[in-house]
């Protein structure tokens, strides 16, 4: 009985010593140094992995700014508090770092646009857009109001109020994921000290457009014309303001005839 117990004893330490040995090589054999800077980066990266920095999560990021892939200020959802934390792992200047936030342009609302029909499907935008005549609303462009947005928005940053997606500016971290999952095309990233924006991106001729909503640019030119810093130009029929030139004067706001540019 005793020397039962004694031989499976031995036979388990054996088994176990054996083991130990294996995994001890395997450690070697496949052991992989780690970068002590790309630690120390993915450290100081929030951890979201939202992907808006363009790399397939944190991970991913501070892989590409360890080996001079990347620049220090990559993540977008960081901003300049971590890129002066990274900056200083890696021994460089940060630089000036220019904040964005999402904008939808679009203003659309449930009574400023006029609609086809009523959808009563799945609230997804993407969905929707395939639906007849592109979606209920007359205009073509517009937003669908569907939520996709919010739905890919890690941040509670963006909402649909009466019909329209909305952002939230200050909530808004640039991840860029509701610019990449409407299907319309509305949403893009401008400065955080944007001071006015065109809220619409219809390419309708102003006849049309006016017939549709009643906050739509009409591209009559007259923001154009009356840019004391020549910021604005009509492309397919929907102004542009050109950020890097605009001074923020306000003279576009108080032009416009349909309010299709607005301060934010």
């Amino acid at each position: 009985m005793i020397t039962g117990i004694i031989i499976a004893t031995c036979v388990v330490a054996g088994v176990g010593i054996v083991i130990g040995i294996i995994l001890g090589i395997a450690d070697m054999k496949l052991h992989v140094d780690v970068d002590e800077k790309e630690q120390a980066i993915l450290e100081a990266l929030p951890g979201n992995n939202c992907g808006g920095c363009g790399f397939p999560g944190c991970s991913g990021c501070a892989a590409a700014i360890a080996k001079g892939e990347a620049a220090v200020n990559q993540c977008p959802v960081g901003g300049a508090p971590v890129a002066e934390v990274i900056s200083g792992i890696m021994g460089v200047e940060a630089g000036e770092q220019t904040r964005m936030v999402a904008f939808v342009h679009c203003q659309g609302d449930c009574d400023k646009a006029k609609s086809k029909y009523e959808y009563n499907g799945v609230p997804d935008c993407r969905l929707q857009a395939q639906a007849p005549g592109g979606g209920a609303k007359t205009c073509s462009f517009g937003c669908l109001g569907g939520g996709s947005c919010v739905e890919v928005c890690q941040f509670d940053a963006i909402h649909v109020i009466n019909g329209v997606a909305v952002v939230d500016k200050e909530a808004c971290k640039a991840c860029g994921k509701c610019a990449e999952i409407c299907p319309h095309h509305l949403i893009d990233l401008i400065p955080y000290n944007a001071g006015q924006v065109v809220a619409c991106m219809s390419k309708d001729m102003g006849k049309a457009v006016n017939q549709y909503c009643s906050t739509g640019c009409i591209a009559c030119h007259i923001c154009e014309k009356n840019c004391p810093a020549g910021a604005i130009t009509v492309e397919d029929n929907v102004a542009r303001i050109d950020q890097e030139k605009c001074t923020h004067c306000g003279t576009c706001v108080s032009k416009c005839p349909k309010k299709a540019i607005k301060a934010v």
